[in-house]
């Protein structure tokens, strides 16, 4: 039997999945995309869980339960915000769940979508106690990530709602969750990335070269993989979703 409760963890909205088989020594927190909610992300708890982990999927600020009404346009000005914000509140639900009884040799898994990836990676850098992750879609970079949406934005003509000093202080913030700068914070943990070779949104090549970057820091070679797909886009297919399930069950039981 698989349950599932609508709850606040450290005050955040959050679906918690519960595996009858779960002994509570693995739990995989999955963050979802920009403008998406938590409950769109059920189908990887699903097959997640039927391998007898515990997953938390939080609303990320702004999303979901936590939504104020803003539109696509207003929530694009606050995305590293929200970005840098999953990551510190993963860090909260993280220490209450310990609270709760997870024990501190409780397994760590972290994966997510699109902005979801983004946070996933930006909470390796953060984080030495996450044991596995995946990124689909995602994008360790980012300052260079940030700073292609800022000239992406000005060349349609959109006015940022901030001075250049604030853009700069932003980009200072973001350096301390730039994955791509210290890749060596990996050390070594599972890592796997999925990704389209024909995505507009999040650009494949940048997140590839990053992959092959670090390749040579990596002493068990099998604790990394990246996963392309020739045709595909802003979606990730069957494929990654079930060989996102397969690598949190041989990485986070071996």
């Amino acid at each position: 039997m698989i349950e599932i409760h609508n709850r606040k963890i450290a005050g955040i909205p959050c679906l918690h999945i519960v595996s009858q088989q779960s002994d509570q020594s693995s739990v995989i927190f999955f963050f979802h995309g920009f403008m998406s909610a938590k409950e769109h992300n059920l189908h990887y708890a699903y097959l997640l869980a039927e391998k007898g982990f515990d997953v938390v999927l939080p609303d990320a600020a702004y999303h979901g339960e936590r939504s104020d009404g803003s539109d696509e346009t207003v929530m694009s000005t606050r995305f590293w915000q929200i970005v840098v914000r999953s990551i510190e509140e993963f860090g909260a639900m993280k220490e209450a769940l310990s609270d709760e009884g997870y024990a501190e040799h409780t397994l760590i898994g972290a994966a997510g979508t699109s902005m979801g990836g983004i946070t996933t990676l930006g909470a390796l850098k953060r984080y030495e106690w996450i044991h596995t992750a995946a990124s689909l879609m995602g994008s360790p970079a980012y300052v260079a990530f940030a700073k292609a949406q800022i000239q992406h934005f000005e060349k349609n003509g959109f006015k940022l709602p901030m001075s250049e000093e604030e853009v700069n202080d932003q980009l200072k913030v973001l350096e301390a969750y730039d994955l791509s700068l210290h890749p060596e914070k990996l050390n070594n943990r599972p890592l796997m990335f999925w990704h389209g070779k024909a995505d507009t949104v999040v650009p494949y090549e940048p997140t590839y070269a990053f992959f092959k970057a670090i390749h040579q820091l990596y002493d068990k070679k099998d604790h990394l993989r990246f996963i392309s797909e020739e045709t595909e886009g802003h979606k990730v297919t069957r494929k990654g979703l079930l060989e996102t399930v397969k690598w949190f069950d041989h990485h986070m039981k071996s």
